[in-house]
């Protein structure tokens, strides 16, 4: 028994002796990266000064003092964006790798290929924060933006994934995962979402309130920001607006339901200047003070404002405690911890990508963007196979634009390292073979000189992004921007398309949009129309390779295109029950939810469902055959959609639940599997506030797009 105790003894005195030894090593417990997270923000807290605690409640907690380092925030959206239309005041451009629009990104139906996308712009936001020759940036970053595209008028359609938020919530997770990297303790970068809840309208954001019920909220609203966060995401931005007559950023959902709930335990933060519209624009409080430490008390951690002020007035006035403060800045640094930035270097997997060539100028990250936009392209009309153009049989072709000599980046572009503009694109792939001129369209006389004397015309159309005009103007009234409502959803050049058309027919509509349009007309008329995404750096290679054959687009729309303005519901009204996307929409679209051709043709065969009963912790699967019935390689987009038929609650007609995107050579067969979990068929009950599974029939529907249904089939649901 004594040796017993003896060997006891030894080992504690050892463990004590090899700790104290560990904790010399270094000069705060909370350089220990052994030691337990909570453990060692415990320590940062007890040490920091009460001015400190208030410089931590800004956008960077970095505290020199203690050696602690931070990192601030960066816009990226479709790649790093220092720099663009959007510069926000930042002085010092670097070229970055540049990507379609966020909507563009979601038209290519292809989660895997948004994940590398995201994780090409986390490698190179850490290039530039850590080498030597920048040392610029930041590594939270604000992306994806999780809002949901309800309207086709709203100014920042462009950067948002559509209007299912199933689908959407599939995007984000794929852009946060691509941010946060792999690595199962650190973070490459850390993923920020916007706008957190329910801002999707521009106009009067900053006093507006989005109105909808507790159905529309768990089921619609917040969904993509929840699958996020499932994802890993512990970072997002409260938006201007407010939910059901609270402002955002004071509203008891952020504590209550993303905190509590959810398990976010990171960054939450304003969005710019939102501290000062809580009492000049929501008149919500009487001043700063009491604005500021409301948006304390409900879990805000950082703010897009000169805070210092209003924070330290809170205190004096005690309208909060230092000891809120303390309790929200935890989240600042668990952020910080898994971005590496308070442990040893040798430590952080990520910490050596600071050396080396700029990845932006590398031909991996070209490829990269030539593909993903070759698949973003959505081709929406193809009479009589009009496209591809043969190269070997045309003498002169015109293109006709003012916009399509230039890529033009949008309000969150970085500043890309080069660019190919459609028309420089369609020469590259022509060569000096064929006649390619360009005229912007304004004169009359040109356009009628060169249209009739060319073999084709490549009309180039669209809006312009930042509407060529100051914050919060917009003179063109289809185009729409940040702080700017789209007036209308015709397109103006739609005139000019008919005089070309008049003159020519034998011309092609190029829509360079970054939301939807009313082209009803040119889908009459034109033969041909194609549509993509602004801000891509191999715009004009991708769009060349689809209008020549080099590529077989199998883009897919993600929003209702509407045939007019009388199709929408008033722009504010947020219950899209009352006919708004897909799932409630009244009449017939333009285009429908899903939508997009192919110059090959596919055959569906062989449905085959798992089960035809189902039970509360099953899964229904459907597998089916795809054969590429033509004589080229192509894509197609298998998507799966659900009916429930009677519902005691109000349900929409369809409800996509699963999606595939394959390649298939000329003549070859796959069989894929579509997949979803009986968990989500729960609807949000308002009595007992929770999610519930009902005993009911559901149809299965599957086909190329949400109107074109190659199979359908009912399955029982049993609790």
């Amino acid at each position: 028994m004594k040796i017993l105790l003896r060997i006891c003894s030894l080992m504690l005195v050892g463990s004590i002796f090899f700790n104290n030894n560990l904790h010399a090593q270094y000069q705060y417990p909370f350089q220990n990266p052994k030691l337990d997270v909570e453990k060692r923000i415990d320590n940062i807290i007890s040490l920091l000064t009460p001015d400190e605690k208030i410089t931590c409640l800004g956008t960077n907690p970095t505290i020199p003092r203690l050696g602690i380092k931070g990192s601030g925030h960066i816009e990226g959206l479709h790649g790093v964006a220092l720099g663009g239309p959007g510069n926000w005041g930042r002085r010092k451009l670097v070229t970055t790798t540049t990507f379609p629009q966020s909507y563009g990104l979601a038209e290519t139906w292809d989660t895997a290929l948004i994940r590398k996308v995201a994780a090409t712009e986390a490698y190179e936001a850490r290039y530039i924060f850590q080498s030597e020759k920048y040392k610029t940036g930041a590594l939270v970053v604000r992306a994806p933006n999780a809002d949901i595209g309800r309207d086709p008028r709203w100014g920042r359609t462009e950067e948002c994934y559509g209007e299912d938020a199933w689908f959407n919530g599939c995007m984000v997770q794929a852009y946060v995962k691509g941010l946060q990297g792999n690595d199962p303790k650190y973070w490459m970068t850390a993923s920020l979402m916007k706008h957190f809840l329910a801002n999707s309208n521009e106009n009067d954001r900053v006093r507006s309130s989005s109105d909808f019920d507790e159905r529309l909220f768990r089921e619609y609203y917040s969904l993509p920001f929840r699958m996020g966060i499932e994802a890993g995401s512990r970072a997002y931005m409260a938006a201007y607006n407010k939910y059901n007559g609270i402002p955002m950023m004071v509203h008891p959902v952020l504590k209550n339901i993303t905190v509590k709930e959810w398990g976010q335990n990171g960054i939450i933060c304003t969005d710019g200047g939102a501290l000062g519209l809580l009492w000049k624009e929501h008149k919500y409080y009487p001043d700063s003070a009491w604005a500021a430490a409301a948006a304390v008390k409900a879990g805000i951690n950082q703010f897009l404002d000169r805070h210092t002020n209003p924070i330290k007035k809170a205190l004096s006035d005690g309208l909060i405690k230092e000891s809120d403060i303390d309790e929200v800045i935890r989240g600042d640094f668990r952020v910080m911890i898994k971005l590496g930035l308070l442990d040893p270097p040798e430590m952080v997997p990520y910490a050596a990508i600071k050396n080396g060539e700029e990845p932006w100028l590398g031909t991996k990250n070209k490829e990269l963007v030539k593909e993903v936009t070759q698949k973003s392209i959505v081709l929406l009309k193809n009479e009589n196979n009009f496209l591809p153009l043969d190269k070997n049989k045309i003498k002169s072709i015109v293109v006709i634009g003012p916009y399509a000599n230039q890529v033009l980046l949008d309000w969150y572009s970085g500043t890309p390292p080069y660019t190919i503009s459609s028309l420089e694109g369609i020469k590259n792939k022509l060569g000096n073979n064929v006649s390619v001129q360009w005229t912007t369209g304004k004169d009359a006389d040109s356009v009628k000189a060169l249209a009739g004397s060319a073999d084709y015309v490549i009309m180039v159309v669209g809006n312009h992004t930042w509407c060529n005009a100051g914050w919060e103007q917009c003179p063109t009234p289809s185009d729409g921007k940040e702080a700017v409502d789209r007036k209308t959803i015709y397109l103006e050049q739609e005139e000019l398309i008919k005089q070309v058309y008049r003159i020519n027919p034998k011309t092609v509509v190029v829509l360079i949009a970054s939301f939807p349009y009313a082209i009803t007309w040119t889908q009459h008329n034109i033969p041909a129309i194609i549509h993509l995404t602004h801000n891509s750096q191999e715009e004009g290679t991708a769009l060349a390779d689809v209008l020549f054959g080099d590529y077989n687009p199998g883009g897919r729309l993600v929003q209702t295109w509407p045939r007019s303005m009388d199709q929408l519901p008033p722009m504010m009204d947020y219950n899209i029950r009352n006919g708004r996307t897909y799932m409630y929409f009244k009449g017939e679209p333009l285009y429908p939810f899903g939508y997009g051709l192919s110059y090959t043709t596919f055959a569906y065969s062989n449905f085959k469902l798992n089960s035809k009963t189902i039970k509360s912790n099953g899964e229904v699967t459907v597998s089916v055959d795809i054969t590429n019935t033509d004589k080229r390689v192509g894509d197609e987009v298998a998507q799966l959609y659900i009916q429930h038929l009677h519902s005691v609650v109000d349900r929409p007609h369809k409800e996509l639940k699963a999606f595939k995107r394959i390649t298939l050579k000329q003549g070859e067969k796959k069989t894929i599997e579509l997949k979803f979990k009986v968990n989500d068929l729960k609807y949000w009950d308002e009595n007992l506030h929770r999610f519930v599974l009902e005993e009911d029939k559901i149809k299965l529907m599957v086909g190329s797009s949400s109107a074109d249904i190659k199979f359908q089939d009912v399955v029982d649901v049993i609790k």
